[in-house]
């Protein structure tokens, strides 16, 4: 793990964007010129500046799910403790949190999730959610990794529209808003399965949209349903064996014409830049429908992506990783420290960085 100290900084913690700004296309973007070795303050309205024609600005649409549930062990009495509070149960050692991250052989009845508390639930345990709805747990994972089986009437995305939460970070240290459900999603999201938000892309309006296009930029949509491979914490493991928990990605053939005919590709989001990577290890830019595990850290060789829109990631993260792989480690730090200095906003609902 002696590496992951390498990609460390210190963030205090009022930087944190805990809600999002009144005005998605309001954030502040600090752009990086790789080459040059020097920075700018902007603002994320000047994109379609950085844009020309010929170029392909790539964005992830995957939809983010109500993947957080609450309930409590079968047989144990749940209270409810506040009308308006989503963690409804009193703290009894029969109190259950799931997140949900992808379903298991295509199965919408089995699901894969991070379970808390992990080390007390057993294979066989039963978990109650709501009326007609509730899980057994069918197998057991590391990190507090269970595969949880379903039994429920109807459609399973309803029913998380139903009783789901929207999965906000740890670090916001708040509970889901109904506002969440808006902000914490893309305006171009269509494909539902990701248990976070590709958050580069949060800042767009179809104004936005509108206005790379008339910049001369072509606009193509990817897939890739955010899951453990994109915010699990790093273990010693994944470091070993250079690979990420798998996630799942998509792309049409339409959108790999205009990829392969662009000038230069503009990722928004790592998601996309590890998608479309993913993608070109695989034999080149191409109909595609897949898992990645790629784990893109310094040493990497980038055979698609030509610019990145991405928003400040935490200390010791994959991500950030990923970032210092396409513009150097040093640099990025450097860059992180000053936006830490001009008071950006960092994380989910914070401010973002275009490196080109």
């Amino acid at each position: 793990m002696e590496i992951i100290p390498n990609f460390d900084y210190h963030l205090p913690q009022e930087r944190i964007a805990v809600r999002p700004l009144e005005d998605r296309a309001a954030s502040r973007m600090l752009v990086l010129h790789r080459r040059e070795r020097r920075w700018e303050d902007r603002l994320f309205r000047d994109l379609p500046e950085y844009l020309a024609p010929g170029d392909c600005l790539v964005l992830n649409d995957s939809k983010v799910i109500p993947s957080r549930l609450y309930g409590h062990r079968a047989g144990v009495h749940a209270l409810p403790v506040g009308k308006n509070n989503p963690k409804r149960w009193q703290n009894l050692s029969g109190r259950v949190e799931a997140l949900l991250v992808r379903p298991v052989g295509g199965d919408p009845h089995v699901w894969e999730a991070l379970v808390h508390p992990g080390r007390k639930m057993r294979t066989g345990e039963r978990v109650k959610f709501a009326e007609g709805f509730e899980a057994e747990i069918v197998g057991r994972g590391e990190y507090g990794q269970r595969t949880l089986r379903f039994d429920y009437d109807g459609d399973m995305f309803a029913k998380l529209d139903e009783v789901g939460h929207v999965p906000l970070p740890p670090y916001l240290h708040r509970p889901d808003e109904p506002a969440d459900r808006v902000r914490y999603q893309t305006v171009f999201a269509r494909e539902p399965g990701s248990s976070a938000a590709p958050t580069a892309g949060l800042h767009f309006t179809p104004e936005t949209l509108e206005k790379c296009r008339a910049a001369g930029a072509e606009l193509v949509y990817v897939t890739l349903h955010v899951g453990l491979g994109t915010f699990q914490p790093l273990h010693e493991e994944m470091l070993r064996e250079g690979r990420l928990h798998p996630e799942f990605y998509h792309i049409t053939e339409g959108a790999a014409a205009k990829m392969r005919a662009a000038r230069r590709v503009v990722a928004v989001g790592t998601t996309s830049v590890r998608t479309i990577e993913s993608a070109m290890l695989r034999g080149g830019l191409a109909e595609t429908a897949a898992e990645t595990e790629l784990f893109i850290r310094p040493g990497f060789e980038f055979r698609a992506t030509g610019a990145m829109l991405t928003n400040f990631h935490l200390p010791k993260s994959s991500l950030l990783m990923l970032v210092s792989a396409f513009a150097g480690r040093e640099f990025v730090l450097d860059a992180y420290r000053h936006a830490v200095e001009a008071e950006y906003r960092f994380y989910s609902y914070g401010d973002c960085m275009l490196i080109v």
